[in-house]
């Protein structure tokens, strides 16, 4: 039966129908196939989606546009230039703080990806040309669901279960975070000088420093006071997005004074639409996640993992290339919701932390986000600049190449990921 669900849904999203309604078609023919009684659907359905911190996925979205509306980029690219100065690749530099800066605050790689695309390319491929400027760009925008906070950290914690917090899936991805951060920085550095690109930048000095760090610590005192919030058990991670929320529309509407109340539907909608999106994935994979469970797949893929290896250093390089694959064809929330209830249990059986093979599996999928032929970020950045995806592609294998060197570490050492979970208690 578990093959006949998966068959019906590959073939069905290859027909071009909506994930989401592949999803819930599949369900339906599993139902039928099993003999199960259909009317054990609808229930399913409503209580998949009917739940608290599921709330905070909307909310987050919202916090992040409304900081995009309320001139957040500006502030931000003032702030990376003061510290940048001015050195070679200066602008690509500019460009990476700029997408961290904004990773700490949307948590959504699509979003960063159209923010920086529409602000920053025009003036980076005067310098750089339209290639190595989206490329940039895009290799920025993926920070988004790795540096808390992250819509893609909250639907894996939703979908893994009580095992594993949102709180403590943020902070496994602070370090790592930081260390892409760096590499990207050293990487932007190495190509400008390779190609000899021009120097570019102000020269740094204090005064400067110190004006841009006043304009723009209300920005940074969001992530704080929200993240903060939730470590420190203040508040619910969706409290926690709420608060959020109302921190964007005083600093949008009274700081800033960019955000007007003509913005707020498109805000809204955005949000709708994508949340619709995921709810409608998360519905519907319940239903086929039961049909899993009672034909008794966890099981068995458990017995067969553990059949061809009992170490877990194996078992997660086996599902770190199971996910390049995936995460190559199929979006990534349809990924997290039909994949960690699957494996989430076996990486328990082999002993793996849960926040550690949490974020390794986030993090799997975030890079397929900028692999060929489905990744979203690379489409994104396509149809806002007008880059061929070719050149694109290219331009973007260096950083590719950086987040598996990171992958690999957090792999082989841990502690990169658990750390700082532990330090604070998670």
């Amino acid at each position: 039966m578990s093959l006949f669900v998966i068959a019906t849904f590959l073939v069905l999203a290859l027909l071009g129908m909506p994930l989401a309604f592949s999803l819930g078609v599949a369900a339906l023919a599993g139902l039928w196939l099993s003999g199960i009684d259909v009317a054990v659907l609808a229930p399913r359905l409503m209580n998949a989606v009917n739940s608290f911190p599921l709330m905070s996925i909307p909310l987050f979205m919202i916090a992040g546009e409304l900081m995009l509306k309320g001139g957040i980029m500006d502030r931000l690219v003032d702030f990376a230039n003061a510290f940048i100065g001015r050195v070679r690749g200066g602008l690509a530099q500019v460009t990476i703080v700029a997408g961290a800066g904004l990773a700490s605050v949307s948590g959504a790689a699509v979003a960063d990806a159209s923010a920086l695309s529409s602000t920053l390319v025009p003036s980076l491929r005067k310098q750089y040309g339209l290639g190595f400027s989206t490329g940039i760009v895009a290799a920025a925008a993926n920070l988004g669901p790795i540096i808390p906070p992250s819509g893609a950290m909250i639907v894996y914690a939703f979908m893994a279960g009580s095992s594993v917090s949102v709180g403590g899936m943020f902070m496994s991805g602070v370090i790592p975070g930081l260390i892409l951060f760096a590499l990207f920085m050293i990487l932007c550095w190495l190509i400008a000088w390779k190609r000899n690109y021009p120097l570019a930048g102000t020269p740094v000095t204090l005064s400067n420093i110190l004006r841009e760090l006043r304009r723009s610590l209300v920005i940074f005192l969001m992530p704080v006071l929200v993240i903060g919030g939730i470590v420190g058990g203040a508040f619910t991670p969706t409290e926690g997005a709420a608060v959020g929320v109302c921190y964007a529309l005083v600093l949008g509407f009274f700081v800033t004074r960019k955000l007007k109340l003509s913005d707020l539907p498109d805000v809204l909608l955005t949000a709708a639409k994508t949340s619709a999106l995921v709810g409608a994935m998360i519905a519907f994979a319940s239903t086929v996640t039961f049909l899993f469970t009672i034909d008794l797949l966890p099981m068995k893929l458990a017995g067969l993992m553990q059949g061809v290896t009992d170490s877990p250093f194996l078992f997660l390089c086996l599902i770190a290339a199971m996910l390049l694959v995936v995460g190559m064809f199929l979006e990534s929330n349809a990924a997290y919701i039909m994949l960690v209830p699957l494996f989430h249990p076996i990486a328990l059986q082999y002993g793996i932390d849960p926040l550690h093979f949490g974020f390794l599996f986030v993090f799997n999928l975030v890079i397929g986000m900028l692999t060929p032929p489905v990744g979203v970020v690379l489409f994104v950045v396509c149809g806002i600049t007008g880059v061929r995806m070719g050149e694109l592609v290219r331009e973007s294998w260096p950083f590719i190449a950086a987040m598996y060197a990171v992958l690999l570490a957090c792999m082989i050492f841990p502690g990169i990921v658990t750390w700082l979970p532990e330090r604070l208690g998670y």
